[in-house]
């Protein structure tokens, strides 16, 4: 048996519902198929959901969408890229993913405790917005004392005022594809059309 290598979401959160489809589909109104778009929770993939007959849905709503039985979607369309997304969903994403890493903050924590180099000259935390050389070393050298705890703790042990607010934005530049290392999700590639 071959495993796959493909990371799947099983929990999304919503970002725009379109009972209508897409405006620009050319596809008659009442052919269109109602969508959903919405960021996975874990690896923060933009998604295409196709809802269930009848379902509807609120913004930054969490949905399962994983292998097992799901109340709201019928299936996954696709994958999109931020330029798919509409503006409303445009709107709700950085919300959205400060909502996730707030949940998710002992990870994103454990990321500022744990980040390596990943070439001589560079390094995992510098690719963060707002650390430059000066407070990499700081925290290189903090973490060293005891591993951080808390945003607040970094915030405080480290002359960085929002290191949550910072991930965000690292987020946020990774899924517009502006960069060329991706720390916390999955570069799109033009296979996954």
């Amino acid at each position: 048996m071959i495993l796959s290598s493909k990371k799947y979401e099983e929990f999304a959160y919503v970002l725009d519902f379109l009972p209508q489809g897409h405006a620009n589909d050319p596809r008659p109104t009442f052919q269109r198929e109602p969508l959903t778009q919405a960021i996975g929770e874990t690896h923060f993939t933009l998604l295409e959901l196709v809802p269930r007959k009848g379902a509807s849905f609120t913004l930054q709503e969490r949905i399962y969408i994983g292998k097992g039985s799901r109340k709201k979607i019928d299936h996954v369309h696709r994958r999109i890229r931020y330029e798919d997304l509409t503006p409303t969903a445009k709107s709700e994403l950085p919300f959205v993913i400060e909502k996730i890493v707030q949940l998710r903050e002992k990870e994103f924590v454990d990321f500022f405790n744990n980040a390596r180099p990943i070439t001589t000259r560079m390094h995992q935390l510098k690719l963060i917005p707002g650390i430059g050389k000066k407070t990499m070393w700081l925290i290189l050298e903090e973490r060293k004392k005891e591993p951080f705890k808390s945003f607040e703790n970094i915030s405080s042990r480290v002359r960085m005022p929002e290191p949550k607010k910072a991930i965000v934005n690292r987020i946020m530049s990774e899924l517009k594809g502006e960069d060329k290392y991706y720390l916390f999700t999955r570069p799109y590639t033009t296979s996954q059309e």
